[in-house]
Parts: C-alpha cells; sequence; structure tokens
C-alpha cells in the first residue's frame, strides 16, 4: 500500500505559475516595442492578432517560415551571455521569408526549459524583439513550457515561427535566369546559426574556453565573439527589391554553405560560377579553418564563409542595386556568374581560394 501525500501543487512538480506570470509581465514592453502597421502586440491572450489589410496588400500571398538556433544555444548556456540568440531566432526565420520577396509581418516565439529562471528568459526575449524591430515585424505572441525532467539544469531551447506577405507577381526566385546574370552576395556578421556542433567541437579541441580572450578577436571573449547575432537582411533587400526589377532569386547561405543553398533558386540548366577571390571572410572562419584542419570544400558546404545572402541579378542592373544595397547598409560583392549546365556538371563550381581577414 503507498502513502498518500495530500495537498500537492504544481509547484510541488517543479512548475511555478508565478514565475511564468512574471515573465509575462515583464515581457509585455518588449513585445509592445514591436508594434507595427496591422499588430496590435498584447500578451496574454490565446492567439495574436494581425490585420493583413491594414498593410495594403492588393493580392497577397503568405508565407510562413520556422527554425531555431541549433547548439549555438550551448554556447549561449556555457558562456552567460543570452541576449543575441533572440536575435537569430528571428533571423534565421525571416531571411528565409525575405528570399521568397515577402516582407516579414509577424513573429512568434517558443521557449522551453527545464525550471524557469525569468531573468535569462527576458534577457532572450529582449533579444527576440531586437531581431524583430530589425526585420520589421511585430511580436505577436508566443509560449512558454517549463518541463522539469525534459531539460537539464539550466538548459533551454528555442523555436521561432514567421509569417510574411508577397503580391504573387512579385513571388521570389522568378523564371529567366540565364547565362551571364551577376551574383552579388552580402556579407555575413559570422558563422550566423550554422556549424555550431562543429565550432563545438573544435573549441573543444583547442582547450580555449568561452570567457577567455578569443584568438581571433583581441577585443572580445571567444563565447562573445561566437554568440555575434545573424546579420538581418530583411530592409536592405525589401529596398532593393522595391527599387529596382532586375532582381531574379534570393538564397540565404545557412547550413550547406554555398554549395546546397545556391542550387536551391537556380533552374536545373544554370550553374552558378563562383570567384572565392572576392570573398574577405571574417577571421573566425580562418581560425575555424586552421584550428580543425578543416579543407576549403568542407568549410563552404558548412559555413557561409562571410557571405550570408547571394542575390542573382540581371548584368545591367547589378550596379544600381550594389549601391542601393551599400546606401542600406550592406556589405556587398560580385560573388560571381550564372553559367549554362548539362545534368553532368557540378550546380556550384568555384574559382580561386578563400580569403580571411587577419585577426590581428
Amino acid at each position: 500500500m503507498t502513502n498518500k501525500h495530500n495537498g500537492l501543487t504544481y509547484s510541488d512538480a517543479g512548475v511555478s505559475i508565478e514565475a511564468g506570470n512574471s515573465l509575462v509581465d515583464a515581457i509585455k514592453p518588449l513585445a509592445a516595442s514591436t508594434r507595427r502597421k496591422g499588430s496590435r502586440p498584447s500578451l496574454g491572450g490565446f492567439g495574436g492578432l494581425f490585420d493583413l489589410k491594414a498593410c495594403g496588400f492588393k493580392d497577397p500571398v503568405l508565407v510562413a517560415a520556422n527554425d531555431g538556433v541549433g547548439t549555438k544555444l550551448r554556447v549561449a548556456i556555457e558562456s552567460g551571455i543570452h541576449s543575441g540568440v533572440g536575435i537569430d531566432l528571428v533571423a534565421m526565420s525571416v531571411n528565409d521569408l525575405v528570399v521568397q520577396g515577402a516582407e516579414p509581418l509577424f513573429f512568434l516565439d517558443y521557449y522551453a526549459t527545464g525550471k524557469l529562471d525569468v531573468a535569462t528568459a527576458r534577457q532572450v526575449v529582449a533579444g527576440i524583439a531586437e531581431g524583430c524591430r530589425q526585420a520589421g515585424c511585430a511580436l505577436v505572441g508566443g509560449e512558454t513550457a517549463e518541463m522539469p525532467g525534459m531539460y537539464h539544469g539550466d538548459d533551454y531551447d528555442l523555436a521561432g515561427f514567421a509569417v510574411g506577405a508577397v503580391e504573387r507577381r512579385k513571388v521570389l526566385p522568378k523564371t529567366g535566369i540565364v547565362p551571364g546574370d551577376i551574383i552579388l552576395g552580402l556579407a555575413s556578421s559570422g558563422p550566423h546559426s550554422n556549424g555550431y556542433s562543429l565550432i563545438r567541437k573544435i573549441v573543444e579541441i583547442s582547450g580555449a574556453g568561452y570567457k577567455d580572450k578569443a584568438p581571433f578577436d583581441e577585443t572580445r571573449s571567444l563565447g562573445e565573439a561566437l554568440l555575434t547575432p545573424t546579420r538581418i537582411y530583411v530592409k536592405s533587400v525589401l529596398s532593393a527589391l522595391r527599387a529596382h526589377s532586375g532582381i531574379k532569386a534570393l538564397a540565404h547561405i545557412t547550413g550547406g554553405g554555398f554549395t546546397e543553398n545556391i542550387p536551391r533558386v537556380l533552374p536545373d540548366d544554370c550553374a552558378a560560377n563562383i570567384n572565392l577571390a572576392s570573398v574577405s571572410a571574417p577571421a573566425v572562419f580562418g581560425w575555424l579553418a586552421e584550428e580543425g584542419g578543416i579543407a576549403q570544400k568542407e568549410m563552404l558546404r558548412t559555413f557561409n564563409c562571410g557571405i550570408g545572402m547571394i542575390m542573382v541579378t540581371n548584368e545591367a542592373k547589378a550596379d544600381d542595386i550594389m549601391l542601393t544595397l551599400a546606401g542600406a547598409g550592406e556589405q556587398v560583392v560580385r560573388l560571381g556568374t550564372i553559367a549554362g549546365r548539362s545534368n553532368r556538371h557540378a550546380r556550384v563550381k568555384f574559382a580561386g581560394s578563400l580569403c580571411y581577414e587577419s585577426g590581428d
């Protein structure tokens, strides 16, 4: 016969309703700061409302994306630096929306942990709100899940969900990509949120600690440097799309690097010729390549190697589009050209070698 325990509460099982309520109160101003046309961010309800008509679309197609931050979270947890991963969470979804020509409209997050630490969670959500402001979308809601036994210690996990819209006639990629078109490359801020299982393995092999000075950047700790937030390209890319008719395709360079992501927006009879000499990869990539003994081919199919977004344009408009992107704050290079391809040939061809920036 088992002993019966009377008066058990949810708190006895490890879940604090009070902590959850405290977090909602703490992040309400953050959500309000992301207000945009069509939204009225208000946390605490059962769902987030958005008025698509208020945005002025005539024949809209909705575009949705979701993603996480991956094992970059492990670096954040072990470094005790949490605000930047919220930006990463937004970036990974909204950058996927804009490559289809879509304007991000609203975002929802999912935060799961074994025991809710309100201060940590607020830092994460502050980053999410900052990412939403950078992308011009509203944080309309989310979910916080406290699940004892599912996560160890201070561990937490994140997922993000973004919805955008684009006029039907402006959906990307467009037809008509042909040999001779230009491939532009927009600079990344670092590894963004991809390849961190390999990065963490290299850190382990190197013997460095996340609180040690970064071997490639003496101004920051290794943890701070590796947690540089993913660049959000939404506003600059949308400004170029609105100003120019010559943009045919965009590709977000995430896991899989150049090798896997560029072919996703090309017709079967086209290939991308990439001039690696045009790429100035941040010093972190040089350190990773050297410390891990990573061959160039592996670097190019694992990391963005300094280019977080590519844009295919017609040749006549390329220079004007580059000026618009530069005016919007992007570092942009002529990365390569589109070439014809038979089924026997590679989808992406590389010339030259990666050039890594100095870490001095």
